[in-house]
């Protein structure tokens, strides 16, 4: 069988469905007022024991390690005004997530205790795309068993995977980000008309949902997967999930107790 061939096959064989067959965990199943941080080993175990989808965010740090934080700088969740990809691993090892005796987690740590026991949802974060980030992730993902897809706002790191691994499941990240200042109108318009997706071709999209409804989402929605993100209520559960094929959530204990 020819290269061509053989990669037309893998990515036929691709399946998106266990993106939809339990709640999907922001950062994990975190609760601060229980000591369990977000991104953290126990709010991964938690979402574990709940069965739950993982959504985790991954860095590069200086010395090429890849760590689990959503922020590019630290001082939100570890009271320092530090950037983590200028940052040492041994470096971020001095600080605690929000105040609790939890440390930032290695991406290999976290692949050593899910081991496939429920699936994973990446979200890539780097500020300046040279592919370092994605290549090292990758050799992490290839000797991985377990289910997971990868989700990016950045095209360029979208196209990256579609090259060089094709049978990744791939997904974009967007939204109007019209309360972020720090967005032009021009990226916050390309990034709610799903342009990048016409010539990415995606296997799903993961969707702000405070831009919901609108008519590119409803449009992608016949074709591929809609995720939407994020949802803090069972009010905004009820209201998103009729837009999507499921939801990112926080505050799980509240929308299971309803």
């Amino acid at each position: 069988m020819g290269e061509f061939n053989k990669i037309v096959m893998v990515i036929s064989m691709k399946n998106v469905s266990f993106l939809k067959k339990s709640i999907i965990a922001h950062r994990g199943y975190h609760n601060i007022k229980a000591g369990i941080p977000e991104n953290s080993i126990p709010a991964f175990k938690k979402a574990i024991r709940h069965n739950c989808i993982i959504e985790l965010d991954i860095h590069l740090t200086k010395d090429n390690k890849l760590v689990v934080f959503h922020d590019y700088n630290l001082k939100r969740v570890c009271g320092l005004n530090k950037i983590i990809e200028e940052s040492t691993y041994k470096e971020l090892l001095k600080y605690n997530l929000f105040n609790t005796k939890h440390k930032i987690p290695l991406f290999e740590e976290v692949l050593r205790l899910v081991d496939g026991k429920v699936g994973l949802l990446i979200e890539i974060k780097n500020g300046k795309f040279n592919g370092k980030l994605e290549s090292i992730l990758s050799k992490y993902l290839d000797n991985y068993n377990g289910l997971f897809a990868i989700q990016s706002f950045n095209p360029v790191s979208i196209l990256w995977f579609k090259r060089k691994k094709p049978n990744y499941i791939r997904g974009l990240l967007a939204s109007d980000f019209k309360h972020d200042k720090n967005i032009n109108n021009l990226k916050s318009n390309l990034s709610k008309s799903l342009l990048a997706d016409v010539f990415f071709k995606t296997d799903f999209i993961s969707y702000d949902i405070n831009a919901m409804p609108n008519s590119y989402v409803d449009k992608k929605k016949n074709k591929k997967l809609i995720l939407g993100w994020t949802v803090k209520n069972k009010d905004e559960y009820e209201k998103y999930m009729k837009y999507c094929d499921n939801l990112i959530c926080e505050n799980i204990d509240d929308l299971k107790a309803k």
